[in-house]
């Protein structure tokens, strides 16, 4: 150890670099190599610190270490002298992995033997200041000085930066002179932009059907480079992305199958409803494909018989459709059986995988015993997983695992698992599964996917999933990473909805008080919305927990352009207007408009007779300060019919309370004054039922034991569910069709429920009119 730490210090490093690199032993060992490399060229002591401290950022950054020693060589006979020279020899080397390399195109590209003289800079340095001298006189020594270097490093690729610094300062101080008191005086602050201004900038618009938000829209962040990620058949510039002999080839077959195009799949376990955290996963595949003129795959992973359903299946496909994408195909992980089964012999071949009798409960966790079968025979494996396939062992007492390490530790991964339930598909065919970790990547393989992407949790896969496909030697797609989207307030593991639906607590999958798109979408929540809320929550690495609210607030944006009014009443008074004449006791008002902020979307007709209901809550026996609706003491008028109404007597059942109201009435032109309040009501109305829905859960996390010790189930909400069965509506919704949207004026956004019937309409509450301020 003493020897190397020496070894490390003789070319530059401190002692504490030294010692610290040590802690790494594959950058020890490579720095070792680089600087034996650099010895044999310029001997035991010619390696100084400039080369020794180029020797280490090369080694610590190149990730092909077959390439280590021709760089070392290039350091070492001072071809490669600069950090940009440097940072151009590793973009090359990575972006050609097969050998041999072309010496000639690598030293063009690294500016080897290129030398910049002080009259090339000083000319290159003019030809900037010139550009920017009308500028550079009026702002003086407040302009931007970093453009000037910036279009001066452009021009002059491997110069050194602090040489040409200095002749910018020089030829700037020759233009202006020296600087005078003004140009020290400290510059006048901005004028911060005002929150209204700020909120103004942060509001979504629609430009070309593309939704803003902060100014991009969703298809302007997953187009083109906007991600960063790999282009079309350069997945082996991809960080991590294992090259192997035959990688360039693969690649070349994979293009001409492909001719370039994107190819995306959203892969979903059919054995559960899809939620809000999916249809950010439907956005970022299907979104991404799209933006870039590419094709995305909506593939059934249906490797688990036991928990698959037809329904599932079914709720997928169209949830896909209903947030407005169309697969280029539909595929099903099980259409490859035979292929993948043929691969996982291939691979026990190749000497990669075995058959093991551990049982389940031994490889749970990751300190789980190595198999004493690892090293078994290949043809020993390969008989056993023969019989694994005609079914003579019990489920359980044979798997198939790969001989591999996962990047969480896990070792030795399970590829094949029996298990006697008949597929939905293949029906009795199969007694043989594979696993998500042996299927995922593979399936992507074979549908020629270019990028596979998933979220945070599979980056501990991402190794496994290129370590298969190269071991088998197939074509290997690229996987990317990105952050889930997750609610507060709620649930969306399949497993404790079930317990919901199971408990009672919900109906089913499609429960509004759910955040599945099933529940979403009968709640009323447009599709356009949804998609919305993922685009303002943007595309993101990290996981996002969002509010609800910030949802709903997605959904009023939709729906006040989308949804008409028409008027509702969920608690009636009955209101007799007793000075209407009898041939006036029926009267069509005309003219109500759907959207009042647009009255060319249209119009509609309601019935006004001698009989009209309100709000219970629009009318108060004793008037309080403040209060603006209908008192003893204070008319109100009647919005849309062009009347207002003054009390003449108040009826009482029994036990006192308030159950009609005789008014009279007047032509609001003809009021004594003008009414400070307008009413909705309804006259001649339907009756309906109403569903009004708060949170599900009390707090935040529900199944944060911290947060909820009870557990999930012991935080439901009592009042999570109103249910008015008679309430009253305008007969303009009459035609309405299940799941068409109205806003209730005054009341909120409502869609008609499928427990609709002819003899009664049902509307569940999709959002109320604002946010409502007692909500965290």
């Amino acid at each position: 150890m003493a020897d190397t730490v020496t070894l490390f210090t003789s070319i530059g490093l401190s002692e504490q670099k030294a010692k610290e690199t040590l802690k790494n032993e594959a950058l020890t060992s490579a720095l070792k190599d680089a600087i034996a490399q650099a010895q044999v060229v310029n001997g035991a002591t010619g390696v100084d610190k400039a080369m020794g401290t180029m020797l280490y950022s090369m080694v610590s950054r190149l990730k092909d270490t077959k390439r280590l020693t021709f760089l070392a060589d290039h350091i070492a006979r001072h071809k490669i002298c600069t950090e940009l020279q440097l940072a151009a020899a590793l973009e090359f080397v990575k972006n050609h992995p097969q050998d041999p390399i072309n010496q000639a195109e690598f030293e063009n590209v690294c500016g080897v033997g290129v030398v910049i003289t002080p009259e090339q800079i000083e000319e290159a340095v003019e030809v900037v200041i010139n550009k920017h001298k009308e500028l550079l006189l009026k702002e003086r020594y407040r302009y931007n000085m970093g453009l000037l270097m910036g279009e001066s490093r452009a021009a002059l690729k491997w110069a050194d930066g602090k040489i040409i610094k200095n002749e910018v300062d020089v030829q700037v101080l020759h233009l202006l002179g020296a600087k005078t008191e003004a140009d020290l005086e400290k510059k006048t602050k901005v004028t911060k932009t005002s929150e209204s201004e700020v909120k103004a900038k942060k509001e979504e618009v629609a430009v070309n059907g593309e939704v803003q938000s902060e100014g991009k829209s969703l298809m302007e962040q997953l187009r083109g480079e906007a991600l960063k990620f790999h282009k079309t058949g350069e997945n082996y510039k991809t960080e991590g992305y294992v090259v192997t002999p035959n990688t360039m080839d693969l690649l070349k077959k994979h293009m001409e199958i492909t001719g370039g195009q994107i190819r995306t799949r959203f892969p979903p376990e059919p054995n559960g409803i899809l939620h809000i955290g999916h249809a950010k996963a439907i956005n970022f595949n299907f979104g991404y494909a799209k933006a870039n003129d590419g094709i995305c795959f909506l593939r059934y992973d249906d490797t688990n018989p036991e928990k698959e359903e037809e329904k599932y299946f079914t709720a997928i496909k169209d949830m896909v459709g209903w947030l407005g994408y169309e697969p280029y195909q539909i595929t099903h992980a099980s259409d490859n059986f035979q292929r993948l089964y043929d691969l996982a012999v291939d691979l026990v071949r190749r000497g990669h995988a075995y058959v093991c009798h551990q049982r389940g409960e031994e490889l749970k966790g990751h300190n789980a015993p190595p198999s004493p079968w690892r090293e078994r025979p290949m043809e020993e494996s390969l008989v056993l997983f023969q019989r694994m396939k005609k079914g003579l062992f019990a489920e359980g007492e044979a798997t198939l695992r790969m001989k591999m390490v996962m990047e969480d530790g896990k070792m030795d991964p399970v590829a094949y698992r029996i298990k006697y339930t008949p597929h939905h598909r293949t029906g009795d065919a199969w007694c043989i599964y594979p696993t998500y970790d042996y299927t995922h990547c593979l399936c992507d393989s074979i549908e020629n996917i270019t990028h596979s992407l998933c979220t945070k949790e599979f980056q501990a896969r991402r190794s496994s999933y290129f370590w298969l496909c190269n071991a088998l030697d197939v074509y290997c797609p690229v996987q990317w990473e990105y952050g889930r989207l997750n609610l507060t307030y709620t649930v969306v593991s399949k497993r404790k909805i079930i317990k919901l639906v199971e408990t009672g607590v919900v109906r089913d999958w499609d429960d509004p008080r759910l955040f599945t798109l099933t529940a979403l979408r009968r709640r009323g929540f447009p599709s356009v919305a949804i998609n919305n809320f993922c685009a303002r929550v943007g595309v993101t690495v990290a996981q996002v927990t969002m509010e609800p609210h910030l949802l709903e607030a997605c959904v009023r944006d939709v729906l006040n352009d989308t949804a008409p009014r028409a008027m509702a009443v969920l608690e009636p008074l009955k209101v007799t207007i007793t000075n209407r004449s009898a041939d006036l006791k029926l009267t069509i008002v005309t003219n109500i408009p759907n959207f009042p902020a647009d009255e060319a979307k249209g119009s509609h007709v309601v019935p006004f007779t001698n009989i009209v209901f309100i709000e219970q809550s629009d009318f108060r026996e004793v008037m309080e300060k403040g209060y603006k609706r209908l008192t003893p003491d204070q008319p109100v008028g009647l919005r849309h019919a062009g009347y207002v109404i003054t009390v003449q007597k108040v009826i009482k059942d029994a036990q006192g309370k308030v159950v009609e109201l005789e008014v009279s009435c007047c032509v609001s032109t003809e009021a004594k004054e003008k009414p400070k309040a307008f009413i909705h009501w309804v006259s001649q109305p339907l009756k309906c039922e109403v569903r009004l829905y708060e949170r599900l859960f009390l707090h935040k996390n529900p199944e944060d034991p911290s947060e909820v010790p009870g557990g999930f189930l012991s935080d439901i909400n009592p009042h999570s569910m109103e249910v008015i069965d008679s309430a009253l509506v305008d007969r303009s919704v009459a035609g309405a069709k299940v799941l068409d949207r109205f806003q209730f004026e005054r009341m909120g956004y409502f869609s008609l429920d499928p427990d609709s019937t002819a003899d009664k309409l049902v509307f569940n509450r999709t959002v109320t009119l604002k946010e409502d301020p007692g909500k965290i």
